[in-house]
């Protein structure tokens, strides 16, 4: 082999490498990416059981259950459906009903959410910027009069 030809060689094999490399991350990224969802959108969405998103609206009121140690049961709503919800863990200082959460997890085979964390605003004026956007797109949010 002439040392052009083990010189391009080398050039090719680093390409393919940094092809495949990226094409791995790529890849891995898109798997491991939790898309956003609204209660209205699982229907037309194809979710498994075990697989894992992050659900968003609003705490529903009336639904906030304390169970037996940091367990908590709620539901999320997009005011036209609502999720069950069950966590267990330590609540963020501001959650309450009728404020936006995300929370993130998977179905359980029962077809309630099992979420591993819960994200909840944290002032007066503001909402996860993705269940709001949610929220406008379904016509139900409705601007603070402080902004």
């Amino acid at each position: 082999m002439t040392r052009k030809q083990k010189r391009l060689s080398v050039i090719v094999a680093g390409l393919a490498f940094l092809g495949a490399a990226t094409g791995l991350t790529f890849y891995a990224l898109g798997q491991k990416a939790s898309y956003f969802y609204m209660p209205a959108d699982l229907t037309a969405a194809s979710v498994q059981p075990g697989q894992r998103i992050r659900l968003g609206g609003l705490v529903e009121k009336g639904t906030i259950q304390r169970g037996q140690g940091a367990t908590v049961a709620f539901s999320v709503t997009d005011t036209q459906k609502s999720v069950k919800v069950m966590y267990t863990g330590i609540l963020p200082d501001l959650f309450r009903e009728q404020q936006g959460v995300i929370t993130e997890g998977s179905f359980g085979p029962d077809g309630v959410f099992v979420a591993d964390s819960v994200l909840a605003k944290h002032d007066e004026s503001y909402m996860p910027k993705e269940v709001a956007d949610g929220l406008k797109a379904k016509g139900v949010w409705q601007e603070s009069k402080s902004e």
